[in-house]
């Protein structure tokens, strides 16, 4: 897991919203907001990732030459062109026969990109995958919508990932439906609606925040609707597919939106509370497609090098997608948090 520099409280942004100041307290206790980890100006998604992989080749963590193929998980992405993965490759100095890779999704994204990782082991001589989620949201996010701004948070992960023998099959599910995508949508900047004078001018939303075209726009009561109802049969659906029941998972490793709706996700699907690790918007927002290898990061990082845990993931959010693996890990070669001068 790989930080911005910059901790903001949340207490010190309550005067940023058209909301009694008392008011905007309550949600802390509520949502389980706390503080949150924000890029500097200017910072991009690929600088945290390189500050990333960096770190993992000069502590000899990872040989440059064993790396086969680089997945780049963001929808905050530098440049339309060129891609995020190839930015990682070329300045970390990396071989021409890397495969390069971006995908653009967010907050199922760390689902989807092991997916895509996986595929890619069969076809890499032995070679293996890196995969970074990685998003820096708080730059397209109005700091006066109460509404997003307080739980989002930026970061990047870097996960390698390789075949091993022995290794116990692993169950994946993905679901997907675009007719909701308004759900979650930052209407401008794409190629629909170019950034523009008109679309940066600030406008309030009926609701007390205020955000332009320019920034995200979240439907909470549509997303968390969405999560009850579509999240619980999934993760139940998946479980059904490894022949595994709910009391067997050592950890229910989640995408983290806020703690309230977590936990309800937890009652939904009828697992103990204690199982479901709910502490990363808290310290440091929630930072997207990056949330699930934070969960292990900032939760397991110690265990996860010497134990082995059955876990059920799950990550659900913009697209609208929802998915689930249930996999064993542990013995892990590196766990760390590193906090980067970005």
């Amino acid at each position: 897991m790989v930080l911005p520099e910059a901790e903001v409280n949340f207490d010190d942004e309550a005067d940023n919203y058209s909301f009694p100041v008392k008011q905007t307290l309550r949600l802390k206790r509520v949502m389980g907001y706390e503080k949150h980890r924000i890029a500097r100006d200017g910072a991009s998604s690929s600088d945290l990732c390189v500050y990333g992989l960096n770190r993992l080749i000069n502590e000899k963590i990872i040989d440059p030459g064993e790396i086969g193929a680089i997945i780049a998980v963001t929808i905050t992405p530098d440049y339309f062109v060129p891609h995020v993965s190839n930015i990682i490759q070329g300045r970390c100095g990396l071989q021409n026969d890397v495969l390069c890779v971006d995908i653009s999704q967010g907050c199922a994204g760390f689902i989807i990109g092991l997916s895509h990782a996986f595929m890619l082991l069969e076809h890499l001589g032995g070679k293996k995958v890196l995969l970074f989620n990685a998003d820096v949201l708080s730059h397209k996010v109005s700091k006066r919508d109460r509404n997003s701004y307080p739980l989002i948070g930026d970061m990047a992960t870097v996960t390698l990932v390789e075949n091993s023998r022995g290794a116990r099959d692993i169950f994946f599910n993905i679901y997907m439906d675009g007719s909701r995508g308004s759900a979650l949508i930052i209407p401008a900047g794409g190629s629909r609606l170019p950034c523009s004078q008109l679309t940066a001018e600030m406008r309030d939303d009926g609701e007390g925040n205020f955000r332009s075209l320019d920034n995200m726009k979240m439907d909470g009561f549509e997303v968390f609707n969405f999560v009850q109802r579509e999240v619980p049969r999934m993760v139940g659906e998946t479980l059904g597919y490894a022949g595994v029941n709910k009391e067997e998972v050592d950890w229910y490793l989640f995408h983290q939106p806020n703690k309230f709706m977590l936990q309800k996700l937890a009652d939904s699907i009828g697992v103990p509370r204690e199982k479901v690790f709910m502490n990363i918007v808290e310290n440091y927002g929630n930072p997207s497609g990056a949330s699930i290898p934070a969960v292990i990061a900032h939760n397991l990082s110690e265990d996860i090098g010497r134990e082995k845990y059955l876990c059920c993931l799950a990550a659900f959010g913009g697209g609208l997608a929802w998915g689930a693996m249930v996999m064993e890990l542990g013995n892990f070669g590196f766990c760390e948090t590193v906090t980067s001068n970005l």
